[in-house]
């Protein structure tokens, strides 16, 4: 099985997010959910809860954002 990119979810103060997602994206953050729940074990109840982790990931490994944050600070 392939490594995915996260890991656990910790459990943290509930974010309320609100966005529309084109269907093909839902079914595949439902699918995402499913193996990161294979993966880890950890039961995924609510896909929706990998929105946060997952822009987080991606904004922490943006090499472009990261040196374009250095250089505004």
């Amino acid at each position: 099985m392939t490594k995915l990119k996260l890991g656990a979810l910790s459990e943290d103060k509930p974010v309320k997010v609100t966005v529309e997602l084109p269907a093909r994206l839902h079914r595949d953050l439902v699918a995402y959910a499913e193996a990161l729940s294979d993966e880890t074990g950890q039961l995924i109840a609510d896909p929706n809860k990998l929105i946060v982790p997952m822009l987080k990931r991606f904004i922490d490994t943006d090499r472009g954002f990261a040196r374009n944050r250095r250089r505004s600070t």
